[in-house]
């Protein structure tokens, strides 16, 4: 009644700041009464049910008078200054606050009695609800001169953004709307003035929890059987309210985001907490894949521009690629797939963002941080059960159609391998984590650097492959001894030097040359079948030929324990030559090789060979393992020790040392199929059952079981595949050809014995002897033959 009367400069000091404050302090004691007496509420108690109900009425008449003023603001042809209804908008504002604060603990503070007053509670909130909407109206008819009085109003129209969340959806969207509305419309006056944070981590905080309401309602359904209508209805509701949040974050990052930096923790926070709750989580809840569509086609493709909006942000980056990254095993996997998100992003992106990412921190004034390639490696690293079951990810599309889904490791190997080429030659010496990663202990993460290698190699120039090539296998060659390193350089020398140029290949065989022994390391990790066929023979001799010298020179040097990693070294290359070329090799080289590691069992002690892996030759290494077995040798011999009594299955031992080897064979077998090792164990029963299936001399078998407990082990395992592979017996003529190739073999080791030097009396004599045994042969076959 009495606002047309005053001038409307005049209002503020004239009324509304005599009058409303007044109408606070009235509006909180009949809150506080309301508070006090409701807990004396009781159906029998009518006094004080009227009582209520009469101080409800008197709040929402106030409620009313504060809407009507706020209306009348409304109605001039020229905005108010807010300096001139500064007292309206706070008492406003109060009231919104409590009577939403009041409306939403009702259920707690009435309890089971609030049916008693619900049907004036309920008009206390409408009339509130229409107060809200008045006071935005109002707000976008005034003009603001002073940016502390209208960031406070903003401010306290978060704190009602809190209140009202979880009470209604539509007012809380409103409320939000309004908030990010007025923010973006003064934002040149209100930018440094404005909570950001504060409003960052309260959509944070809405958007996750109606994205678990989504999850909880999805989960509910699916386990109910059945898609009950009502549930469905909240189930989309509460989506489309999570989306709407998304949507405000995007919107308001856009508008503010140089203001943000402090909020970077809190964003990365929210897209680590939804992903961890995702498919192929190990954490997400079991619901519809119906339902997981929904949620990911609605809400997260609404997050996605969050992303890419925050990739050119330093403090992002900074955020993300931590030097000292959160080693929480349920965000690892979230993290990795950030990582590969923004990896498929940053192609769009101008060089210096795609270099920022990738380059690391460079100066020690920056925030110390990873590059992309370190902190995907890391992580994946920690990504222990998802590497393990594994995890499906959907597949890259090909040809316009989606992939099936593949693991986690191919989902990362992929995207690692298509960013790589759209990396500018700048940002190409930040790939120098991949090295790192083939030279760190983590067998998987070397596994994805050797991976992505390849592809750089198959992608790049010939002469980039064959300068990587060059590169690690100088590495390879200042190994020294067996370690995780060498392993891992190996396995990608090996599959580079596929990759090489024919002519490049050339040039790597003259710069590591197989003549000189330093270069054995090399050869002897890689395949020489990587090779053209005109280049495998010449340089499978020259690698034979430089192993037999070093084994020789180290026989002529004494002996020397402390050299014997060398002849190693010579022996593993010639076991790598002779299994791809050594029929090929010529006889001259052949002899010489069985002629020096025949030597060579003579001078090696026990504990040399408990120390060493050895090269085979059964008769001699059947001696051996006699006397190294009980003293219980690393794994690895015990291992190789299994290979080699295995493989005797498929020969027939010459009857110069039958006497001698197959006595031995039964304790070698029963001391290994009683191993504690349960690696050992299994291995010796397949040792022993290849054994068995293949060989001639069947009187060793039934000796090795005559242990009651291992024979039942050995038949328990023999029971339990689907088909046994028969033996197959030796016939009569292959064991002519056996014995006959034997001695042929014998015979030729003599040529070229006596080729080397005269030979001593007593051999004559020996001759003398066989050939009358062969005379005496030839004589019987001609007489069975006639």
């Amino acid at each position: 009644m009495f606002l047309p009367l005053i001038d409307h400069a005049d209002l503020e000091q004239t009324l509304f700041s005599q009058v409303l404050p007044k109408a606070i302090t009235m509006f909180d004691e009949l809150m506080n009464k309301l508070s006090s007496q409701a807990r004396g509420l009781s159906s029998q108690n009518t006094d004080l049910q009227a009582a209520l109900k009469t101080t409800m009425q008197t709040q929402i008449q106030l409620l009313e008078i504060l809407m009507n003023c706020g209306r009348y603001v409304c109605t001039f042809k020229e905005a108010l200054p807010l300096n001139n209804i500064h007292s309206l908008s706070s008492a406003i504002l109060h009231v919104l606050k409590n009577a939403f604060g009041h409306c939403k603990e009702s259920e707690t503070l009435y309890s089971s009695r609030m049916h008693l007053v619900s049907d004036v509670l309920q008009s206390l909130f409408k009339e509130t609800y229409s107060l809200q909407k008045q006071f935005m109206e109002m707000l976008d008819c005034v003009c603001l001169l002073l940016n502390v009085v209208y960031s406070s109003v903003i401010h306290s129209v978060l704190e009602i953004c809190s209140v009202v969340s979880k009470m209604d959806h539509a007012l809380h969207a409103n409320t939000w709307k309004f908030l990010i509305k007025i923010s973006v419309k003064h934002r040149a006056l209100l930018d440094i003035k404005l909570r950001h944070d504060d409003i960052v981590a309260g959509l944070c905080e809405d958007i996750l929890f109606s994205f678990n309401s989504c999850l909880q309602f999805a989960e509910q359904m699916h386990q109910s059987g059945a898609q009950v209508n009502m549930a469905y209805k909240l189930f989309q509701k509460t989506m489309k309210l999570c989306r709407f949040f998304a949507n405000t974050l995007v919107h308001y990052l856009k508008e503010f985001i140089d203001f943000l930096s402090k909020s970077c923790h809190q964003l990365h926070k929210l897209y680590l907490q939804m992903y961890s709750k995702f498919p192929s989580s190990l954490y997400a809840p079991v619901m519809s894949e119906g339902h997981w569509n929904e949620i990911a086609c609605t809400v997260l493709v609404a997050l996605d521009p969050l992303i890419s909006q925050l990739l050119p942000f330093r403090a992002f980056v900074e955020t993300v690629l931590a030097d000292k990254p959160d080693p929480s095993l349920e965000l690892a996997f979230p993290q990795c797939l950030l990582l590969v998100n923004v990896m498929d992003k940053l192609p769009s992106q101008p060089q210096e963002v795609e270099s920022m990412w990738c380059a690391g921190s460079q100066f020690s004034e920056e925030t110390p941080r990873l590059s992309l390639f370190q902190a995907l490696f890391f992580n994946i690293q920690h990504c222990y059960a998802e590497l393990s079951l594994p995890v499906q990810l959907p597949g890259v599309m090909i040809k316009g159609q989606a992939q099936h889904n593949i693991s986690l490791y191919e989902y990362v190997c992929v995207h690692l391998c298509s960013f790589v080429t759209f990396l500018p030659a700048s940002i190409f010496p930040d790939l120098c984590s991949l090295l790192d990663a083939v030279l760190g202990p983590h067998m998987l993460t070397a596994l994805l650097a050797t991976d992505t290698w390849c592809f750089l190699a198959r992608y790049g120039t010939a002469e980039l492959c064959a300068h990587h090539v060059s590169l690690i296998a100088q590495l390879v060659k200042s190994c020294h001894g067996e370690c995780y390193q060498l392993s891992h350089l190996s396995v990608l020398l090996r599959r580079l030097l596929f990759l090489m140029a024919a002519d490049h290949q050339i040039v790597f065989v003259k710069r590591f040359c197989p003549k000189e022994a330093d270069n054995l390391l090399v050869w002897q990790q890689i395949s020489i079948k990587a090779l053209p066929p005109d280049l495998q023979k010449q340089v499978a001799s020259d690698i034979a030929r430089t192993a037999v010298d070093q084994c020789v020179r180290w026989q002529r040097g004494k002996h020397v324990l402390g050299e014997l990693e060398q002849v190693n070294v010579a022996l593993a290359a010639m076991v790598v030559v002779c299994h791809i070329h050594g029929e090929a090799m010529e006889l001259e080289l052949q002899m010489s090789i069985t002629r020096s590691l025949s030597q060579m069992w003579a001078v090696l002690t026990v504990a040399q060979v408990r120390m060493q892996h050895i090269p085979p030759r059964f008769h001699s290494m059947v001696s051996s393992l006699s006397s190294i077995l009980p003293l219980h040798p690393p794994d690895h011999i015990r291992l190789a020790t299994l290979d080699f009594l295995g493989s005797l299955g498929k020969i027939f031992i010459p009857s110069d040392v039958q006497g001698f080897v197959l006595p031995k064979l039964p304790g070698l077998f029963a001391s290994l199929l009683v191993d504690k090792c349960w690696l050992i164990h299994q291995q010796a029963l397949q040792g022993f059952t290849q054994f068995a299936e293949e060989t001639s001399h069947e009187e060793v078998v039934p000796r090795g079981l005559e242990s009651a407990e291992t024979k039942a082990k050995v038949v328990n395992f023999l029971n339990k595949p689907s088909a046994k592979r028969a033996r197959q017996e030796p016939c009569e003529e292959e064991h002519y050809q056996t014995v006959l190739q034997t001695a042929e073999h014998a015979l030729n080791t003599l040529q070229t014995l006596l080729q080397q030097g005269p030979a001593p009396e007593w051999v004559t004599a020996r001759l003398q002897g066989l050939q009358t045994t062969i005379t005496s042969l030839n004589k019987r076959i001609h007489a069975v033959g006639m």
